[in-house]
């Protein structure tokens, strides 16, 4: 059992084959977590490669320990709620006094007790940020006292460790501790400033070497982000929590009968085995406690190990808390040969296109669609390194709703200047002595042909030719346009307002947003959103779940925290693992099932 302040080999560590089914006999063979004897874990390990995944179907004879908790997602969400469940409680710090007089006088009247055990509803009573969630407003404005009026206040908050309060818990991801912060471009900045990425307890300047550069200095690369969690994890002596390299395949509910007398499989054939989409339903009348108290929910996967094996794992919990963030599945454009080779989604392709010189300034435009700020990350890469720009988006530019429009220049001024040439240097705007140089216009006639033909048409001086658009010879933005195709010869064709246009491309970065991917739930998970006839979309359909409680709606037992429920910041995050402890916390304390000893005894 590792112990905190020892070295993180956590990468190393294997969760338990709880069931590997053996060929040559039948039956299933058990180990405990870390339990290293070989006679059990070769086998194991055969078999595994032989078969990556256990059988959706299968359930232990024997099933292992029941956990409190299982969090599936390692990133600055999981991590924050481990160290809230881990026994670290925040009360007010006596010696600072909050800017909001309202909230203060409310806090000195329990300020014996933690914040986890107060009354959330009544202390967010009022209170109003940038998140729809009031816990998470609330949350910010302890640790960040009017972050959103430029201030730079200190927490009223002190933390204190309560070992009688840890729940034992698991932390699934699917690398090391920092989620998808560990795949993001290493040289941009971050749009929160660093010390709103910072989790509770760890000052992220101590761990950045209070490094400033400008007025923008405060906003961090993620680099810096990946490195400060993957040291928080350390410092706080998290690391027994975490288990890394672990793939969920199956979240399913089970259910305990009224007499105790084992476990009751409740999931049906219908779909792969996901948890069922009748929320509550067919658990009435099974003494089922509309606070999870009844329900058990059942995590199968498998964890990567040495030399890229497959171990498959099962695992037990009262309670499942869906920490997976955004960033899995890119929305497609659902566009006529999106699935062409020169058609990438992520700028890290853009990236090494250039590192490995397959494009310069000669080279056709690159074709960006988003208007985003990974849309807007590219434009810069792009440019940065003199190569052309197509920059396709849907909105005008003076839609209220770009994200622009909602950063101060001050702090983003490298936004601001793509802003710009979104605006300026859109394609109807090249002077008209320069109409010969820059891409021309289809023809509605000859367009659709170019849509029918294999070779598109092109009008003399477009961009498949050498000549650029002089006086704007690096940038060409298409507001209000749509993707209606691309085809094999590297060509795109695109419908403005009154006309389709056909032009010659280098390689299409589509960068219009990202959804979660719930794959291992029922349907996707998305009965869980707020409008159930549709997919769960962090931004226009997230998870819906209990504002104080972040307890799913229409599943007990199960909650949901970050983008998930619409909290694509991290400092508005965290608020989620506000909401999950105090619950859990309440919930637990009343069943009698926190433990002394401080640590997971199951490892």
């Amino acid at each position: 059992m590792q112990k905190p302040g020892q070295s993180n080999r956590s990468s190393h560590r294997c969760l338990a084959i709880y069931t590997v089914r053996t060929a040559a006999v039948g039956r299933d063979k058990r180990t405990r977590l870390g339990h290293r004897d070989s006679s059990q874990r070769v086998p194991a390990l055969a078999q595994a490669a032989a078969m990556p995944l256990l059988e959706e179907t299968t359930l232990p004879q024997v099933h292992p320990p029941t956990l409190p908790v299982v969090i599936i997602g390692n990133g600055p969400s999981g991590i924050c709620l481990s160290y809230l469940l881990s026994g670290h409680k925040p009360y007010l710090d006596t010696a600072t006094v909050h800017p909001n007089p309202i909230l203060y006088r409310k806090l000195q009247e329990s300020k014996q007790l933690s914040i986890t055990e107060q009354d959330l509803e009544y202390l967010s009573e009022g209170l109003e940020g940038r998140s729809r969630n009031p816990v998470a407003v609330l949350f910010d404005t302890l640790l960040h006292p009017n972050a959103d009026f430029g201030y730079e206040f200190p927490p009223v908050l002190q933390w204190k460790r309560d070992k009688q309060q840890h729940v034992p818990h698991l932390v699934l991801g699917r690398a090391t501790p920092g989620g998808a912060w560990h795949a993001m471009e290493g040289s941009m900045l971050t749009i929160s400033l660093g010390i709103w990425m910072e989790l509770p307890g760890v000052n992220y300047r101590d761990l950045t070497n209070g490094k400033r550069r400008d007025v923008t200095s405060d906003r961090a690369t993620p680099e810096e982000i990946s490195s400060y969690y993957r040291n928080y994890v350390k410092l706080k002596g998290l690391q027994n929590n975490f288990v890394d390299n672990t793939y969920v395949t199956s979240v399913q509910k089970l259910c305990r009968g009224q007499e105790g007398e084992g476990l009751e499989n409740r999931h049906t054939d219908q779909g792969d085995g996901g948890v069922g989409d009748g929320g509550n339903q067919g658990f009435e009348g099974n003494g089922v406690d509309k606070g999870g108290g009844g329900t058990l929910w059942e995590v199968r996967g498998y964890q990567q190990v040495q030399n890229d094996t497959h171990v498959p794992f099962s695992l037990f919990a009262e309670n499942i808390v869906l920490a997976t963030g955004a960033s899995d599945s890119p929305v497609h454009l659902g566009a006529e040969g999106e699935d062409l080779p020169f058609v990438f989604r992520s700028i890290s392709d853009l990236g090494l296109a250039i590192s490995r010189r397959k494009l310069d300034m000669n080279s056709d435009p690159v074709l960006i669609v988003g208007a985003g700020l990974s849309a807007a990350d590219a434009v810069l890469c792009a440019c940065g390194s003199n190569i052309r720009v197509m920059h396709v988006f849907r909105k005008s530019v003076d839609n209220p709703d770009l994200i622009f429009k909602q950063l101060p220049k001050t702090l983003y001024p490298e936004y601001h200047k793509v802003y710009n040439m979104m605006s300026s240097q859109t394609y109807t705007n090249v002077a008209p002595s320069s109409a010969s140089d820059r891409p021309q216009a289809v023809s509605i006639a000859s367009s659709v042909c170019a849509k029918m033909c294999p070779k598109p048409q092109f009008a003399a001086g477009n961009m498949a030719g050498t000549a650029s658009v002089s006086l704007f010879p690096v940038y060409t933005s298409f507001p209000e346009h749509g993707v209606v195709s691309f085809q094999s010869d590297m060509t795109c064709l695109l419908q403005g307002n009154d006309s389709l246009k056909a032009f010659k491309i280098s390689m299409a970065l589509v960068l219009i947003g990202t959804n979660p991917n719930l794959f291992f739930l029922k349907g996707n998970g998305q009965y869980l959103g707020q409008d159930p006839t549709k997919p769960i979309s962090c931004t226009q359909n997230p998870i819906d779940v209990h504002p104080y409680t972040y307890e799913c709606a229409n599943e007990p037992g199960l909650f949901a925290m970050g983008p998930l429920v619409g909290d694509n910041f991290v400092r508005f995050l965290k608020g989620g693992a506000l909401g999950i402890a105090s619950c859990l916390l309440k919930r637990l304390k009343k069943k009698e099932k926190l433990i002394s000893n401080g640590g997971n005894n199951f490892i």
